[in-house]
């Protein structure tokens, strides 16, 4: 799936308010642009992306049935 089926599937399933889709997002529009980036600018990008997921943290805890359900 490319960054523009995903992200049709993300609005088609109301997925803006999921912050996991949209980091699976960003990773696979960081992969569609991965040749045209320098290995920096590649390592800086995911290091980013990284972060952003880890301060997701346990966001989740208490709302398993809402939001995974």
């Amino acid at each position: 799936m490319d960054s523009e089926k995903l992200a049709g599937y993300i609005e088609a399933t109301n997925g803006i308010s999921k912050p996991w889709l949209l980091t699976q997002l960003r990773l696979k529009k960081l992969q569609e642009m991965r040749e045209t980036l320098s290995a920096d600018e590649y390592e800086t990008a995911l290091t980013d992306i990284h972060a952003d997921l880890m301060n997701l943290g346990e966001w989740w805890i208490g709302q398993e049935d809402e939001v995974f359900g």
